[in-house]
């Protein structure tokens, strides 16, 4: 099997997986449900106070709530990747039978959490988003190369948030367990990607600095393309760019813990 063919496989058998757990799924589109019906209330209230607050419209910080909703779990904004897993097997030691694949770690794993990420994408993102547009009046685009850029911007995303992710996940070669380090990273990549507030309302210099962080990839850029508050090929390049520098770091400190090969047991 050649490499392309072996990665296609390694991320469609992480699609089938996630597949199998249904009821988690259902309760997953129940949560974001509710909490989207929360957010809605709460941003409603603070529009109705700040008219055109961070240069959206009260439709537009609604669409907002419901494409963070969809893409919360796409992303794993709050943990639930590939990169637990990956950290338990760095713990005990079984990260010893990865490196003896014929195959690349990096890219295998960055393959599975891909078909991890299209799965929740479609089982779990787009049914909140679905029962968003119908409850409330929304501020979606009518043309179709609209929501063809704003999926390019998504996968972006998801190799931006892979990028995060896997970094966190390989400070378990020296930490031994990073738990600590993926919770620390869990809180800021809630606030500065945009999953609390729109970036776009943060002021000053504060602003100018989340914006410019890589958790502005992951919900700010793909929701401003699809509100049409952003240059599709800007966005792509901001995107593109973190992308590749973080996967790069992440193949540099690769090599550095594979060297070491610390692992707890051995």
């Amino acid at each position: 099997m050649d490499s392309g063919r072996l990665y296609l496989a390694v991320g469609v058998g992480g699609f089938r997986r996630y597949a199998t757990y249904r009821a988690a799924t259902v309760a997953g589109i129940f949560t974001n449900t509710v909490f989207g019906l929360i957010l809605v209330y709460t941003y409603t209230a603070l529009w109705d106070e700040r008219p055109q607050l961070g240069g959206y419209d009260l439709a537009q910080a609604v669409t907002y709530v419901w494409v963070g909703q969809s893409l919360f779990k796409t992303l794993a904004n709050g943990g639930g990747g590939v990169e637990g897993e990956l950290m338990e097997r760095i713990r005990t030691g079984d990260i010893a039978v990865d490196l003896y694949r014929p195959a690349d770690l990096q890219l295998w794993w960055l393959a599975a959490d891909l078909g991890r990420s299209s799965f929740e994408l479609l089982a779990r993102g787009v049914p909140p988003f679905v029962l968003g547009s119908l409850l409330f009046d929304l501020a979606l685009p009518t043309d179709a190369l609209t929501w063809l850029a704003f999926l390019v911007a998504v996968v972006l995303a998801m190799l931006v948030s892979f990028g995060i992710r896997y970094l966190v996940a390989l400070s378990a070669f020296w930490l031994l367990d990073g738990t600590g380090v993926a919770q620390m990273v869990m809180f800021v990549g809630w606030f500065c990607s945009g999953m609390v507030l729109p970036l776009n309302v943060f002021p000053g210099l504060l602003g100018e600095i989340v914006r410019a962080l890589p958790w502005s990839a992951l919900l700010q850029a793909p929701a401003d393309v699809l509100l049409g508050e952003g240059d599709p090929l800007g966005t792509y390049a901001f995107q593109a760019m973190w992308a590749v520098l973080l996967l790069a770091a992440g193949r540099l400190v690769q090599g550095m813990a594979t060297q070491r090969v610390v692992v707890q047991g051995g």
